[in-house]
């Protein structure tokens, strides 16, 4: 009996694609924490960033249409509306916090605390899409809470005291990025190309840092004159490399790698983020936060593998079917 011909198989990427978009995505977006820090030396944090997500939204655009005349159609009333809560939310709270946090909480601190993002998407997944939360992922969103107590309780010694806003305004960053994220899964009508979706998100979220600033009292106290070359230089490269460059290797991990894989930016990101502030921003590291680092991480990791390895199962008992599950995203993919 003839054997049916099959069809050959689909060949996967590259190592060396796979490794290249992998080592911009580690690098480039935990070096935007160095990068906001320079920024805001010299700019209020709110108002820069406005200005780094007005030029980049305008820039993503204008790319997209130049390129993909495709993209040259008009955006639904519902389209914009829905770009526009996205992107209030992933970059208006969620970067826009980071941002204010800076201004006062160590960039390498401000790392590690938004790389707890897994944690508050396994939290959330489960509160608002009823998605498994096996004893394991439960164990290790327990620890990653241990690790932060351990890391911003203050001792006798004034060891590991940080501003008590910044905190508060770092803790619910996340949440802002996570709930964007759930919601443009869930149930937002996005422009049909993810270039010209990001930038309307990237207007939107210019729009609301821009309201956050003024509610900051932000202009009245601006000096454009004051602005170093540096705060400009670390604008451009967010705007350039943090915004366009990662974003679009994270885009084009999510089509062509391993979910899991892709996860694992979320703890390399802070560990390049405080090697890049102790070294040139010279922020003080405690045995204590070296700690305290390394619990946080160590729960991302086992949440990052574990709802991977749920997501390929779920995958594979649907046949192929998509899985509904949150993005793994860090503080910054739609405009990092």
């Amino acid at each position: 009996m003839p054997s049916s011909p099959t069809s050959p198989a689909k060949k996967g990427p590259s190592a060396l694609a796979l490794w290249g978009n992998l080592a911009i995505v580690y690098v480039i977006w935990g070096s935007t924490y160095f990068g906001i820090a320079i920024a805001i030396k010299t700019m209020p944090p709110f108002l820069m960033a406005s200005i780094r997500f007005a030029l980049a939204g305008l820039i993503l655009i204008a790319w997209d249409l130049l390129r993909h005349p495709e993209a040259r159609h008009l955006p639904t009333r519902r389209q914009i509306l829905d770009s526009a809560i996205v992107g209030g939310l992933l970059l208006g709270i969620g970067n826009g916090f980071v941002v204010f946090g800076e201004k006062t909480v160590p960039s390498g601190i401000a790392a590690i605390l938004i790389g707890m993002m897994p944690l508050w998407f396994a939290l959330l997944g489960w509160l608002y899409l009823r998605q498994k939360l096996p004893r394991l992922v439960v164990f290790a969103v327990a620890l990653g809470f241990v690790g932060v107590a351990l890391l911003i309780w203050p001792t006798g010694d004034g060891a590991n005291h940080f501003d008590p806003l910044g905190i508060f305004i770092l803790f619910l960053a996340p949440l802002g990025w996570a709930h964007g994220s759930i919601y443009s899964v869930q149930r937002a009508k996005l422009p049909r190309s993810p270039l010209t979706a990001s930038g309307f998100q990237m207007l939107a979220g210019a729009a609301v840092t821009g309201i956050e600033s003024l509610i900051a009292g932000e202009p009245a106290h601006f000096d454009p004159a004051a602005i170093s070359a540096e705060s400009v230089i670390a604008v451009v490269y967010l705007i350039l490399f943090g915004s366009m460059l990662a974003y679009t290797a994270y885009a084009w991990l999510l089509r062509n790698a391993p979910l899991s894989l892709v996860g694992t930016y979320a703890y390399v990101n802070p560990v390049v983020a405080v090697a890049l502030g102790t070294v040139f921003l010279h922020e003080p590291i405690s045995a204590r936060t070296i700690v305290a680092s390394a619990v946080i991480l160590v729960a991302v990791a086992i949440i990052v593998t574990a709802r991977g390895r749920l997501a390929g199962a779920h995958a594979s008992d649907e046949a192929g079917a998509p899985v509904s599950e949150p993005p793994i995203l860090d503080a910054e993919p739609a405009g990092s």
